[in-house]
């Protein structure tokens, strides 16, 4: 996964200055919001201190979680394995993979610096979404981020992130079962609960 890092800029840091793009529908108006009061997070000079990371990032995690369906994400890259899988390791697997990408991603979140999003527009099929934007760098190329939603009931969630077509998703899915294949699930769950995967994927 060596092309993840750049990845959860997508997810998490746009948007400062947007640009006004296409005409865009609810998902598009459920997603901007949530993602500017994670910039107003990262911008708060009484949280950029060092003593206050805890805090900072406890509040960046609240907002993630009203956006993102964690359990739809995890169910997702783990693939076939989910089936057959407890309850109970259900729940855990989602919470590993939830503290996964915190883990990996956190301090690329927190370099957030005025970056800008277009936002391109959104399309919607029945209870799913994609919502188009474009990511424009520091260096001044322009990079293709779509988000993949789904509706629960008057919400719309988060479940994939793509940068230039590539899945945040099918990214995990091959590494989870390439694991699972040489190892066993088991083996999957214990290197998450050790931490051992977030420098696998950085």
């Amino acid at each position: 996964m060596n092309t993840s890092r750049p990845w959860f800029i997508g997810i998490a840091l746009p948007v400062l200055f947007t640009v006004p793009g296409a005409w865009a529908g609810p998902p598009t108006d459920q997603l901007k919001p949530a993602v500017e009061r994670v910039i107003r997070i990262l911008q708060d000079p009484a949280l950029k201190r060092e003593v206050k990371t805890a805090e900072r990032r406890g509040t960046i995690r609240a907002v993630s979680d009203g956006i993102f369906d964690w359990r739809e994400m995890a169910k997702r890259s783990l693939g076939p394995h989910w089936r057959g899988r407890t309850e109970a390791e259900r729940e855990e697997f989602v919470r590993l993979f939830r503290d996964l990408l915190e883990r990996s991603y956190i301090s690329i979140i927190e370099r957030y610096s005025g970056e800008q999003i277009t936002y391109a527009g959104d399309s919607v099929d029945g209870g799913q979404a994609i919502v188009r934007t474009k990511f424009l760098t520091k260096q001044g190329k322009e990079v293709s981020i779509d988000y993949r939603m789904m509706r629960q009931g008057d919400r719309w969630l988060i479940y994939d992130v793509l940068v230039e077509t590539v899945g945040l998703v099918g990214n995990y899915r091959a590494q989870f079962n390439q694991i699972i294949r040489a190892f066993s699930f088991e083996e999957l769950v214990k290197r998450m609960r050790g931490r051992e995967l977030a420098n696998e994927a950085s």
